[in-house]
């Protein structure tokens, strides 16, 4: 099929910016989509015009009803960066689109901050959760950010200030590339300064010294989770993760998630990673909402339910925690649902619980381990180890 679907990436300086092929192609378009600012960008042209509609999901069937003519999407920046052309590029076929990339407003805030951009992480809450920065807040750590409006600056010095970043040094950017452009600069703790709505914000992280530092990799200190006293540990926690093995979007289930400590860190150690956790109390799917807010990760799912019902008409998984409680029928359907090189890690604790996952070890193979933790404690004048409950491990891949 001849490609009839261009997504044309375009700057504040308008058709100015696009390159001469661009602009003719632009020339000829039987019809540009695109948002009220890119429309006046390219106003000169006489050009039928489509507005992005609410909600923006329409938009890809008014698309296809122009296939076969020369349609151009007009987006910001780069299209396949935090851009709309990453949606619309999975609701068409490859063969039909063609991609025109312009500099993004990333690439233009590091040239002005003269970072370099191998060291800095690059994220959007355009239409996001704030709480998406959290996992990045760490020292020293560069930030650049694409906001959703004027307010977008102080909720986030805001956040910064809850999670004890209020030193961080924040530059506002709007209007970048045209002759309107201006640079607000302070830091969080003190930013009461109104910006305009069109804005990118960049943040130099610096803790105080009451922060304690929470990095992605897994293993946070238990008292990161609001919880009921009953959770996977921090030691345990950490081997268990490495057992799972979070990759590049892969999906968890969390069977008896609990205060969702398991997921949470599934979702922090790898990118776009996701997590369905369920539970049978309703108390502790709160709590690991709660967490899942807390600690950066606010697309973590939870259900409250019975397991194996509940897990029915969910997606297959890339990997399973079963740390609730595990049953022949639970283990059955989860095994049956796990997507081949999957990774499944079971965790028990009563002696019935390693009684059945000795029989399955026996069935299935896999790794058994059991996972003994003593932590220091004062008693008194003295100092002894305190044993943690014993934790059975079993854990497996599916070839």
């Amino acid at each position: 099929m001849k490609p009839w679907l261009n997504i044309v990436g375009i700057g504040q300086d308008g058709l100015c910016g696009l390159s001469d092929p661009t602009k003719n192609l632009l020339k000829r378009a039987d019809v540009i989509f695109g948002s009220s600012r890119h429309h006046e960008l390219t106003s000169d042209l006489d050009t039928e015009r489509v507005y992005w509609p609410t909600p923006f999901d329409l938009i890809y069937e008014k698309i296809a009803s122009y296939r076969g003519k020369v349609v151009v999407v007009l987006v910001t920046g780069d299209p396949l960066w935090f851009s709309a052309g990453v949606q619309i590029k999975d609701f068409f076929e490859s063969d039909e689109m063609i991609f025109y990339p312009h500099i993004s407003a990333f690439q233009n805030i590091a040239a002005r901050m003269k970072w370099s951009m191998s060291e800095v992480e690059m994220l959007s809450v355009h239409g996001r959760r704030l709480e998406k920065i959290i996992p990045h807040l760490q020292p020293d750590q560069k930030l650049i950010v694409l906001t959703s409006g004027s307010k977008t600056p102080k909720e986030i010095a805001r956040l910064l200030m809850e999670k004890k970043f209020g030193k961080s040094k924040m530059t506002v950017f709007s209007s970048m590339g045209d002759r309107n452009e201006k640079m607000f600069v302070e830091t969080a703790e003190n930013w009461k300064i109104i910006v305009p709505a069109f804005n990118t914000l960049a943040i130099e992280c610096l803790p105080e010294k009451a922060c304690s530092i929470l990095t992605k990799i897994p293993g946070l200190p238990d008292e990161s989770f609001s919880n009921d006293g009953t959770m996977t540990k921090q030691e345990v926690r950490a081997i268990t993760l490495s057992k799972l093995k979070p990759t590049s979007g892969a999906l968890l289930w969390d069977i008896g998630c609990g205060c969702g400590s398991i997921s949470i860190e599934w979702m922090r150690s790898a990118l776009n990673a996701v997590a369905i956790g369920v539970d049978k109390r309703k108390d502790r799917c709160g709590l690991a909402l709660q967490n899942s807010l807390n600690l950066g990760v606010p697309d973590f799912k939870v259900i409250n339910g019975e397991a194996p019902e509940v897990l029915y008409d969910l997606e297959k998984p890339d990997a399973i925690f079963i740390g609730g409680g595990i049953s022949r029928e639970i283990f059955e359907f989860s095994w049956s649902q796990l997507r081949h090189h999957g990774r499944l890690v079971v965790n028990v604790v009563t002696l019935e619980s390693q009684a059945l996952l000795l029989e399955l070890f026996s069935n299935y193979g896999g790794e058994i381990t059991q996972l003994g933790i003593n932590r220091i404690e004062r008693v008194g004048n003295s100092t002894i180890w305190k044993p943690l409950t014993p934790v059975t491990q079993w854990s497996i891949e599916k070839k």
